[in-house]
């Protein structure tokens, strides 16, 4: 069995992720993290392609696939990481190059995702992502999109205007940083965890706590059986 592939999110290197590898390790699966650096993400600012983090995402698939020639892979997409995994499905060109990761991706699980946004530099991968491949797009792939629900925004809160600048309303449920609508995708099974919030550096459980990760990893080992 292939390990997973797991995309970091954005601005966040391999390293904060070394929790939940070793707890995923503790329930039998494998997940090789995309080696990325923080400042891989540099020049993708201000709303630039992502190619440089396909690039990188491409290349640790290839090396998966080429330990388990024939097999397609699980892939999990942290926050950003959910919608450039989209985007490293499809088929049609973006920035003059067709990534087809359809024909290696069996399941695409996303934690946190935001697949809808009104930030502006965020809009314009998004747009692109959700004109081309609206919702569960491909059907031989499966789509599991898993929200956590840990605080409602208040005014004048980092989650708030996290939320506001997401889905246009402050005052809903999320992880602190993802309200729960946009991690949701139509057609996808849609998980919500309550008290989960968005990454390592919360507060609270994130979604690759020890405590969390049962709540979701094992729909995932399954469905690789």
């Amino acid at each position: 069995m292939p390990p997973v592939v797991l995309l970091p999110g954005y601005l966040a290197g391999c390293e904060p992720y070394q929790g939940l590898v070793q707890a995923a390790q503790g329930l039998g699966v494998t997940i090789r993290v995309v080696p990325l650096r923080w400042w891989d993400w540099l020049p993708t600012l201000g709303g630039r392609p992502v190619t440089p983090i396909l690039e990188r995402l491409d290349h640790t698939i290839q090396q998966v696939q080429q330990q388990y020639p024939g097999e397609k892979i699980t892939l999990i997409g942290h926050s950003a990481g959910g919608w450039i995994g989209r985007i490293y499905l499809g088929q049609a060109p973006y920035c003059g190059r067709v990534w087809g990761g359809v024909a290696r991706v069996a399941r695409l699980i996303t934690l946190g995702t935001p697949h809808t946004s009104q930030e502006r530099w965020t809009r314009r991968n998004l747009e692109f992502v959700n004109s081309r491949y609206p919702g569960a797009y491909h059907p031989e792939v499966q789509y599991i999109c898993i929200a956590g629900e840990a605080v409602q925004g208040r005014k004048w809160t980092l989650a708030y205007e996290s939320y506001r600048l997401t889905v246009g309303k402050g005052e809903v449920w999320g992880d602190g940083i993802t309200p729960v609508a946009a991690a949701h995708l139509e057609g996808a099974e849609n998980i919500t965890l309550p008290g989960v919030w968005h990454s390592p550096r919360s507060p609270g459980e994130w979604y690759g706590s020890p405590k969390i990760l049962p709540q979701w990893l094992p729909t995932v080992s399954a469905a690789m059986r």
